[in-house]
């Protein structure tokens, strides 16, 4: 996108083409209006449309340009967070209807991959949180207990145990959640759009809105060659919004995180890493993801920017880590290259805001865009649909809260993880 290699990178070369799409050009009437086409704005569009609305949707750039086509693809349930920190930070009620949405969430992202037939590379093997030294045993153990108090399918495995399922024997354990599994996340937001667009609603690409206008019982959303009016809107930009409701943005940290894919790798290599499938993480605080695409790529990712210094950085760090961790891929480089940004929010929670008459936002997923976006977009489309209540929603109304120093600190994220990679690989 944008001829840009470093911004898609692997997800854009072997995602199935995204389905045809226009610039808005005229004026549109609707029902309802969804500001962003990604995983949130394109899965309200669909549950939107099924629902018998006429919704239209409007992307500044092309489906899936934000987080959602630039991400790793681990299918997570839950949060960061600590399952137990969910009901002190929101009150037991909406704490423990969270945790619910949200350990059921990935079911909910596969469900909709096989009701409609979208080729994403869907892997439904689980996922690997990897524990770096006894610290990070520990946080594992703990997150063990609060998960299964809660039902969920999770278990802590052993240093053997992980070695057999990853493939090196870097850890000191790692915590299987059986409900998890990996995504090619382009394809998926890419299906998302096509379902929706097949279900009735309207997409335009290319179409960023330049204004709002609060014209009574309609808003008018204005693009540079048309209009969309609608009775509500939905503001699903996340980490790139821009423009129109900019504070979205203000109240997220932008974390950069990069993700570099090797070429294909042997049978015989691709059976000694990973070879369940799994995708994986680890619990240092500079963190590394891992997972296989469908042609057999490991996909290696961490903290950081692709830019400046931090390009040649980054790779070296990549090379030198997988070294370590997989002795037989010693000397490989990487074919793909591309990073994007995370939102981080203050309590690592997501937010609900009210941002104006009929205009409702998600937002600040904290890296876990892909099974929160999805379900928080159907309960979006639910509460317009009058199926809920407001007082049903997983998350209370909040009032935005700006970052102080967002800028300097954002820098600080980025220059940190350069001086953390440029120090080496250590485990």
């Amino acid at each position: 996108m944008r001829n840009d290699p470093r911004s898609h990178g692997l997800w854009e070369n072997s995602a199935p083409p995204a389905p045809v799409t226009k610039a808005l050009a005229d004026e549109v009437q609707a029902d309802v209006a969804v500001i962003g086409g990604g995983f949130t704005g394109c899965s309200a569009a669909l549950h939107l449309a099924e629902g018998g609305v006429d919704v239209a949707v409007l992307e500044a750039e092309e489906i899936g340009f934000g987080g959602s086509g630039r991400n790793v693809g681990l299918v997570n349930a839950g949060m960061w967070v600590m399952p137990d920190d969910l009901p002190g930070a929101l009150g037991e009620v909406y704490g423990e209807r969270l945790l619910r949405l949200l350990g059921d969430a990935p079911r909910t992202v596969f469900d909709l991959v096989e009701k409609h037939g979208i080729d994403c590379e869907a892997e439904r093997q689980g996922t690997l949180h990897c524990a770096v030294g006894a610290k990070g045993l520990a946080e594992l153990r703990e997150r063990e207990r609060q998960w299964r108090e809660r039902g969920a399918p999770v278990r802590l495995l052993d240093a053997e145990e992980t070695a057999a399922k990853v493939g090196t024997r870097a850890y000191a354990g790692a915590l299987l959640d059986k409900r998890a599994g990996t995504i090619q996340p382009l394809a998926y937001a890419r299906g998302l759009a096509g379902a929706a667009i097949a279900a009735g609603a309207k997409l335009f690409t290319r179409s960023p809105v330049v204004s709002a206008t609060d014209e009574g019982r309609t808003w008018a959303l204005r693009t540079p060659n048309g209009t969309v009016r609608a009775r509500a809107v939905v503001v699903a930009t996340d980490a790139y919004a821009s423009g129109i409701w900019p504070e979205v943005r203000q109240e997220q940290l932008h974390l950069p995180y990069f993700n570099m894919a090797t070429p294909p790798l042997g049978d015989n290599v691709r059976r000694s890493i990973l070879p369940e499938r799994q995708g994986a993480w680890d619990t240092k605080e500079i963190l590394s993801s891992f997972r296989f695409d469908r042609a057999g790529r490991l996909v290696f990712g961490s903290v950081g920017a692709l830019r400046g210094p931090g390009q040649a950085i980054h790779r070296d760090w990549g090379r030198r880590s997988l070294a370590r961790l997989f002795p037989q891929l010693s000397g490989i480089d990487f074919e793909y290259q591309w990073y994007g940004k995370i939102g981080m929010t203050a309590n690592s929670l997501p937010r609900f805001h009210r941002l104006g008459r009929d205009v409702l936002s998600f937002s600040g997923y904290n890296g876990r865009g892909i099974a929160p976006g999805t379900v928080f977009g159907r309960c979006l489309a639910d509460l317009l649909l009058g199926r809920i209540s407001e007082a049903e929603l997983p998350l209370p109304v909040t009032e935005i809260e700006t970052v102080p120093r967002r800028a300097i600190r954002e820098a600080y994220y980025e220059v940190g993880a350069q001086v953390a990679h440029l120090a080496g690989a250590r485990f």
